[in-house]
């Protein structure tokens, strides 16, 4: 375990103790539930901090109304630019309005809709620029050095880390039983928090941090390692490039571990989330429940402590990966069958289909395939099934009844 006092850090439990007063009554105080259905999955006794229920449905209210009321009435009157994949310009134009503060947020151009749309109904003037978190934070600073603005630094800034700390403190007075807080990593600023306040209040707890497999930024940076990032993760709000400075030292002191995930546990995660808990996950907010399916072994027997840090996924994206879920579980199959073209040839196919209890969900009629018999036809048909199990009993009756399908 890392020694925790071998370093001056730059924000102790003192300055989060304080945000979490500031904070009082302006926030939600999240609940932490015990998931028994995940616990089962996953091996491990699963708390889960539901930072989705924000108002913004994300924990970065936390950071930026702590640094908002810090400023100075000069900064305040002139206003504030902020850089963000979503959630922490949601959080500062929305606390930025409620203390008159103009707001102008840069974001990149593949941010959700939904948190563009969001964040300008706040109030804030919202800039798309850049491609990747790095480069909207580029042009911010540009806007802010042209218009004389102060910039709110997503992660890497005391106050911030102050604020997201308080989610900490919550668990463990909720919880103190908890040994294992698995926490995202994106720039480093939540785990920053909740490292500096779990570790000072319990200094045996084991800090995990979480990072999509496309962005390893902080797992590479603790390693003296190059990282090689780039993709189009469904965790963009973890997409970053390049680790804070003040995150990579309290990280390198005070976190135990950090684990990388793939898409499919980000997707398993968002559904699982979506089916056991009836609740909305970003990719980034799954990414703690991404963690334990993918290193259960890890996490076996141990109590943790995930933070479902946000919820602003597009419902696009969401109707995706729950369709995608479908087709892993063998739930929503593609077949292929190949007949004579005659008059009641899908009538009878569907019948078969229909007297099994699948569902037909489409069908698509090919005459002119190149690989079926001029008098043929060929039928693609989606087909809705309980399981594996039930889509294999609907593909023995087709074969049983001569029209043995090929699966796509």
């Amino acid at each position: 375990m890392p020694d925790t006092q071998t370093t001056d850090l730059p924000v102790t439990l003192s300055d989060i103790e304080a945000a979490a007063s500031l904070l009082e009554g302006q926030i939600v105080h999240t609940p932490l539930n015990l998931s028994r259905t995940l616990s089962h999955i996953t091996g491990a006794e699963v708390w889960v901090k539901f930072e989705n229920q924000q108002f913004t449905a994300a924990f970065k209210e936390r950071g930026a109304l702590n640094k908002l009321s810090k400023l100075t009435d000069d900064q305040k009157q002139r206003g504030v630019i902020a850089a963000s994949a979503g959630n922490h310009s949601q959080g500062v134009a929305y606390h930025a309005r409620r203390l008159g503060i103009p707001a102008t947020i840069v974001m990149a151009k593949t941010t959700p809709f939904s948190k563009v749309e969001h964040t300008r109904s706040h109030g804030a003037r919202v800039l798309l620029e850049g491609l990747i978190f790095d480069e909207a934070k580029q042009y911010a600073m540009e806007v802010c050095e042209r218009d004389n603005l102060t910039f709110l630094h997503p992660f890497d800034d005391p106050d911030i880390i102050a604020g997201q700390g308080t989610i900490a403190l919550e668990m463990l007075t909720a919880q103190p039983d908890l040994d294992t807080l698995v926490v995202p990593i994106g720039g480093g600023g939540l785990i920053s928090g909740i490292a500096i306040a779990a570790k000072a209040l319990k200094p045996d707890i084991q800090i995990i941090g979480v990072e999509a497999a496309m962005y390893p930024c902080m797992h590479a940076a603790l390693r003296g390692e190059t990282p090689k990032t780039g993709g189009a993760t469904i965790a963009e709000g973890i997409a970053v490039k390049e680790a804070g400075e003040l995150t990579r030292q309290i990280c390198a002191e005070l976190v135990d571990d950090i684990v990388l995930v793939e898409e499919e546990h980000l997707e398993r995660a968002i559904t699982l989330y979506a089916e056991v808990e009836k609740t909305i996950a970003e990719g980034a907010g799954a990414a703690g429940l991404a963690a334990l399916i993918a290193h259960p072994a890890r996490f076996q027997g141990r109590k943790v402590g995930l933070v479902l840090c946000g919820g602003n996924i597009d419902t696009r994206l969401l109707s995706s990966v729950l369709t995608r879920a479908l087709v892993r579980e063998h739930r929503l199959t593609s077949i292929r069958i190949i007949g004579d073209d005659r008059p009641g040839l899908l009538a009878l196919v569907s019948k078969i289909i229909g007297d099994q209890g699948a569902n037909i969900m489409e069908v698509a009629h090919n005459r002119i395939a190149l690989d079926v018999p001029a008098k043929g036809a060929e039928f693609d048909i989606l087909i809705e099934t309980r399981d594996a199990q039930h889509t294999q009993e609907v593909i023995d009756a087709l074969a049983q009844a001569g029209y043995p399908p090929r699966s796509l």
